[in-house]
């Protein structure tokens, strides 16, 4: 066997359909119909019709019993070769910049030359499902080998059994939600609400500003009637935002509001990724280079903050590629909760907690805000779960090649106390 050196990992590009609140746009449809729009959009954007590619990863959180090999049908949807294989893949809202790792990886290791790196999400198909009560009757007449053996387990149907049971954000170990979990960290960090209700106003300027710009243009395209995020608030005002009541802590201690927090989102998104030779072969452009990724776990239980491993992940990353905060040029922190993002922005601050949890002689120290989020954020542009990672890593990826160069840095926190966290190049 040949030594071979690691390639680099280029980043085409990406296209997502628009992020749009739950239960509107897309009511009536499915998570592998809008990955399947997703994917066609990227296919139609760099000419891949009857392409085979080496691989594709996606995935959901939430997902049906009948998507259980649903990053390989949605693939046959396309237009992409029916050769191409593809993985289901999941990490919480993590997931597709998982993907992107695991694609990139393969790449750089020569096991194939390009790749698609995707996910999505919809709260509005929700699975729902009964009791496992109920479930082990239907079990046991299904099997039953004679009509009364059929018949007898209905003797003991109640009522209660026809009580769904709808999935929930809650952590089975605290059996806190990540609203009232974040609440806890937003404390413990003295984060006031004025300073998140900022944080979202900005997010909502932001967002507003790229659309009006034409940034997300190449980026998005159109689907079941909608053309751009719905959750973008261009109206948004720090005094409309400060009339929000608590939705987590209800009390007057209580900091985070829904319009503070990235609302329940549906959508999907997709980044194709490739060699560069393979990427020149056919004339297609590279915006960026992925050039690192960390994932890292928190023990929430054992009292740390359910979303704040990616402090850990980063800080490891910059010790990976011997970086400093000073030498990038932008930042992408997922905002899953204002809260969130400035929790994790005052311990990097704080000497401490750097010294003490991130093993640092000196805190990593402060990021410069007007290179945060630059194009907004989750808080405005939405939240669906697998689909986030590949929405920032394609619009990062445009926003360095529309930079003429430098470097950025992607941060996701997740649920179960973990992080993904990459560096981006140009």
């Amino acid at each position: 066997m040949h030594y071979r050196e690691p390639r680099r990992v280029a980043i085409i590009g990406g296209t997502r359909i628009p992020f749009c609140r739950s239960y509107t746009a897309y009511a009536e449809q499915s998570n592998q119909d809008m990955m399947t729009a997703a994917l066609n959009g990227l296919v139609s954007k760099y000419n891949l019709k009857g392409e085979k590619l080496g691989d594709v990863s996606l995935g959901a959180v939430i997902k049906h019993s009948r998507d259980w090999n649903l990053a390989r049908e949605c693939v046959l949807g396309t237009e992409l070769a029916p050769e191409t294989p593809a993985f289901d893949l999941t990490r919480a809202c993590g997931t597709s910049l998982e993907a992107a790792i695991l694609i990139g990886n393969k790449i750089a290791l020569g096991q194939i030359d390009a790749g698609i790196a995707a996910g999505t999400d919809t709260v509005s198909d929700t699975p729902i499902v009964y009791p496992d009560e109920y479930q082990r009757l239907l079990i046991k007449s299904a099997t039953g080998r004679s009509m009364g053996a059929k018949l007898k387990p209905w003797l003991g149907l109640r009522p209660r059994f026809f009580k769904p049971v709808l999935p929930a954000v809650i952590e089975p170990r605290t059996g806190l939600s990540m609203g009232q979990s974040m609440e806890i960290t937003a404390k413990e960090w003295s984060v006031t609400r004025e300073a998140q209700d900022e944080l979202a106003y900005q997010s909502h300027m932001k967002a507003a500003a790229a659309w009006q710009d034409g940034f997300y243009k190449d980026l998005v395209v159109p689907f079941s009637g909608a053309e751009v995020d719905n959750n973008v608030r261009p109206d948004s005002t720090p005094e409309s935002l400060a009339k929000l009541r608590p939705a987590f802590d209800r009390s007057p201690a209580g900091t985070m509001t829904a319009g503070n927090s990235t609302p329940l989102t549906d959508g999907a998104a997709s980044v194709l990724l490739a060699s560069e030779e393979w990427a020149a072969e056919r004339g297609l452009p590279v915006l960026a280079y992925l050039r690192y990724g960390k994932v890292a776990a928190v023990d929430f239980v054992g009292g740390e903050g359910l979303l704040m491993a990616p402090a850990y992940a980063v800080s490891e990353m910059l010790r990976d590629a011997n970086l400093g905060f000073s030498d990038f040029d932008f930042f992408e922190i997922h905002e899953a909760f204002a809260a969130q993002v400035l929790s994790t922005l005052k311990a990097w601050e704080d000497p401490t907690f750097c010294r003490e949890r991130l093993g640092r002689d000196a805190p990593l120290g402060a990021i410069d805000r007007s290179k945060l989020n630059i194009k907004g954020g989750s808080v405005a542009v939405g939240h669906p779960f697998a689909a986030t990672g590949a929405r920032i890593l394609a619009s990062l990826a445009k926003i360095l090649d529309g930079n003429g160069g430098g470097r950025g840095l992607i941060s996701v926190c997740t649920a179960g106390g973990m992080g993904v966290t990459a560096i981006l190049e140009r």
